[in-house]
Order: C-alpha cells, then structure tokens, then sequence
C-alpha cells in the first residue's frame, strides 16, 4: 500500500515537472517575437530620425551659404534626399535651421515665374535688382509685375533680374530648380554679353542698406560699361527729417491706400473711416538712417488727410512704428476694426507669417490679444502687384535712361567723358544777384559717381534758403523736391569767417543751360538759368 502511494505521488511530481517544463518553454517562446518587435520599431524610429537629420544638415549646409562653386550640387543633393523621405520622416526635419516648410510649403507654381537669366542680351540692359522672395506666387506677381512693366515701358531695352538675398536665391534654386543670379553673377553676365548702357532699377522701397551694398557693388564695375546708372528706389530721396515728403511718397501713399480699400470693399476711405476702420501697412524697419522714410510715410497720409491710416513696421525702428506703439495708436484713435496689409514689395515670409501668422508674435495676434478691436483682417498682397506702383517704377527708370541719354550727348558733343571723381568747375547764372561766394571765384565742385553728376555750391549769405532743379512755378507744388541747404564757414581773404548756406545741385549736362529756381528769406520764388562748365580735375 505504501509503494503503491509513493508510486502514484512519484508519478504526479513528475507528470506536473513535465507540465510546468512545458508551460516555461512556451511562455518564452511568445514573449520573444514582442521583444524583437519592439526593437525593431526602436531600430525603425531611430533610421527614421538619422535619415531626417542627414537632410536637416544638408538644408543647413546651403541656407545662408555665399555662392560657391559646390552650391549648384548641394542645393540638388539636398532636394534628392528629401525627396527620399516618407511623409512622415519629413516631418522630423529639424536643423540649425532647417524644418519641414524649406521644401514642403507650397507657395505657389514656380513655373508661372521667369528668373530672366538668359543671354543674348544686346547693348542696353534694365537691371531690376530685388531682394527676392521665395514664395512663388508673390515673386511672380509682384517682382515678375515689376520687370513686365518696365520692359513693357522700355522695349528697346533688354530686362534682366537678379536678387540680393542669396538665401532667397539658394532656397528657390535648391526646392523648385530654379536658377535667380545674384548681383555678380547678373552684372558678369551683362560684360559678357557686351552690354553698353547699363541701367540699374531697385526695387526697394528706400536708400537703405541694401542700396548702399547695391552702390558698392557697381562701383567694381563702373569700368565695364560705357554707361552705367542706378534709377530711385520707390519712395525716392530720403528727406532730411520725419516732416519731408515728396511726390513719390505721395504718389505711393495714394496708390496703396486706394488698393487696400477697393480690396476692403470699401467705395472710399472716408467710407471705411465711417465703418470704424483703420489701415495698417507694416514694413520691414531698419536701423540705416533711411529709418525716417517710414515716418515720412506716416506724415504723407496725414498731410493727405487719411486719418485712419497707420504705418508699422516688423522691427519696430523707427521706435513708434512698433506694433505695440502702433495697437496704441489705432485704439487712442477710436477704431474699433483693422485691416493689415504689407508695406512691402511683395507679400513673402514677413507678410504670411509675422504679419498673418498664428503665431502669438504675429502682428495679426497682437492686435487681436490687445482686446481693443472688434475684428482683425489680413490683406496678402505686395506692393509690386498694384499697377500705380509699377508705373512709379517706369517713371524712375524713364529719368535714369533719360539722364544716360543727357550725359551721352554731351559727352559726344564736348569730345570729353568725365569718369567719377571730383572736379572743379564754372557756375553760371543769368543774374548777378545769383552767384557763388566770392571766395570760391564763381566755381563749385563737381562729383561724378556712377555717371551721376552733382555740383556743390557755397553762397554768399544765408540769404537763399531753397534751391530747386526746374521752375518757380513747378517749385510750388505738392511734393517739390526742394535742395536742402547746408551750413559752411567761409574764410576770407582778409582772414574773416562767415557762416553761409551751400547747396548740391543735380547736374545733367555740362555747357547746357537748366532751370534752377530760388527762393529767399521773404517766400518768394524766383526763376533762374543756369550752367556748369570749364571742368578741371582736382
């Protein structure tokens, strides 16, 4: 009885032991297929981040790259590799500063644009030099609006681009194939396309930075040519202080507010003005002493009487066209609706997304954060599309293609073509009450720079206190581009000093009489001719 029992107990124990032995070997053999699986995902997710972090670096190696002989191949690199990824690697796309909208975003069709580059080019070439944008359908529209005007205006003359943001031009290039030239690369084509008469037309809004960099660009190749000219960016001349307008500030101020108020819906601004709406037109700002043309602006509408109308800009310099300064104002003004539209040649990154983002430092979210207003607006559009604007722009080149053509007769009719330097020369006028200080014996000092003349001239008192290139008549009206004075001491002969005004009058031909009005310290205009000659180098 007791083997019996210890039988059927040994025959349990191992009967269980077989069991259990078999229940272990099963449990193993489920749980290592979960655990290859998840390493397997681990293993996936990390091939996905390295793939996206080889083209983030390769994004970053050509974004703010200065053009180089490797450009041409990385740019097409970098759109070969991204185009390798799947959805949902691009989106783990993350660089210095690369993210998934350098080569995602769609802007717009990149073929509707023409980058103008060709050769064939012919004697005379317009220049239209942009900043450049890379959102397709505003480099299409309004850059593109632009450069038809003006070869639509100049058909005797071949158009040509070129863009001074090369991190536009990399962009463009590396996401859509297409080729912008910079500022070099246009100015060697135009040498090696045997260009004689070279006429630059920026399309910036003011003597800024960017022209100044512009300027210094074509002084390297002021030999090249036969002649070579730089036209008026769109707001012209940069007046002496906030106060100073000019018929180009006019002429723009009129343009855009007429457009955004036809794209409001408005039949006039006076109407919107009623509605409890105000405009906002935000530029870019700088800190080049062109800052004060954003001022000028703001004074422009006021002088025109457009009292809801407000200018800004994204750097807030000049300080009170910062947004904060700007939500201000429109709310001590009483409105209580808001338009927003760029200030700008076209509608790029700086109007999609600092402007009409949603993000919380967007203009667009400030104004509506600020609880001040009943409704917050976009308008999305450049200034290079409005057909007033692009005119200002043939009439700015119109003068620099005639001031080549002044120059040019001159020059053949003296036998002598001056090259930029300074001299001295003779002032004529046709009155004896109009003449320079007797200390300079009736001469001035000519500079020539980039085929632009200009004579300085100092006088006998302070008793002239505007000059202007044109008649007494002209001189009166709205937006006159009066010559400032400026202050020098003069020293004698007999070794007294004396505090007089000096002025720096455009020349446009030497030996040929022109229209030089005056007015004194009583406010009145006077009508003078006179002419500048007898130049001699110094």
């Amino acid at each position: 009885m007791k083997k019996k029992t210890l039988a059927l107990v040994l025959a349990f124990t191992m009967t269980a032991a077989l069991f259990t032995g078999c229940g272990s070997k099963n449990e193993t053999e489920t749980t290592q297929p979960q655990t290859e699986t998840a390493a397997e995902t681990e293993s996936e997710e990390v091939d996905d981040q390295t793939a996206a972090d080889e083209v983030a670096a390769l994004i970053d190696a050509i974004y703010v790259q200065t053009r180089n002989e490797n450009t041409d191949e990385q740019c097409a690199a970098a759109k070969a590799a991204w185009d390798k990824l799947t959805d949902a690697q691009k989106e783990l796309v993350e660089g210095e500063n690369a993210d998934p909208d350098y080569f995602g975003r769609d802007t717009g069709d990149a073929s509707k644009d023409d980058p103008l580059n060709e050769d064939g080019i012919g004697e005379n070439e317009l220049l239209v030099v942009s900043f450049g944008t890379s959102f397709n359908d505003s480099r299409a529209e309004d850059i593109g609006g632009v450069e038809k005007a003006l070869q639509e205006a100049n058909p005797d003359w071949s158009v040509r681009r070129a863009f001074t943001a090369q991190i536009i031009i990399n962009h463009v290039q590396a996401r859509d194939g297409e080729k912008i030239d910079n500022v070099e690369q246009a100015l060697d084509r135009a040498v090696e396309n045997g260009v004689k008469n070279l006429v630059v037309q920026p399309t910036h809004l003011m003597h800024g930075a960017e022209y100044d960099e512009l300027v210094d660009a074509l002084d390297g190749y002021k030999d090249k040519f036969e002649t070579v000219t730089i036209a008026e960016p769109l707001l012209g001349e940069v007046g002496s202080d906030a106060t100073v307008v000019n018929e180009d500030k006019a002429a723009v101020a009129e343009a855009i507010t007429a457009e955004a108020v036809k794209t409001a819906g408005f039949d006039s601004l006076k109407a919107a003005k009623e509605d409890g709406t105000a405009f906002v037109f935000m530029g870019h700002g700088t800190s080049h002493t062109a800052k004060v043309s954003y001022s000028q602006m703001a004074a422009q509408m006021e002088k025109l009487g457009y009292d809801n109308v407000f200018i800004g800009t994204v750097e807030g310099e000049p300080e009170e066209t910062a947004c904060e300064n700007v939500i201000a104002a429109v709310k001590e003004a009483g409105y209580t609706k808001v338009i927003l539209r760029p200030l700008m040649v076209v509608a790029g990154d700086h109007a999609n997304n600092d402007m009409a983002g949603d993000d919380d430092d967007s203009w667009k979210s400030q104004f509506v954060a600020s609880g001040n207003f009943e409704s917050v607006d976009c308008q999305i559009a450049g200034l290079g599309e409005i057909d007033a604007i692009q005119q200002i722009y043939v009439a700015h080149t119109k003068a620099a293609i005639d001031s080549l053509g002044d120059i040019a007769t001159t020059a053949s009719a003296d036998s002598d073509v001056l090259a930029d330097g300074t001299y001295s020369a003779k002032f004529d006028t046709d009155s004896s009450m109009f003449h320079v200080n007797e200390a300079y014996d009736g001469r001035g000092t000519l500079t020539v720079k980039n085929g632009k003349m200009t004579l300085h001239i100092v006088m006998p008192s302070q008793n002239i206190v505007n000059l202007f290139l044109g008649t007494a008549e002209d001189a009166q009206k709205d937006g006159a581009k009066l010559i400032q004075p400026t202050t020098e001491e003069v020293t004698y002969s007999d070794g007294s000093k004396e505090e007089v005004y000096a002025f720096d009058v455009p020349v446009e031909a030497l030996e040929k009489e022109f229209d030089l009005a005056l007015i004194g310290t009583k406010g009145k205009w006077y009508d003078h001719k006179v002419s500048v000659s007898d130049t001699q180098a110094e």
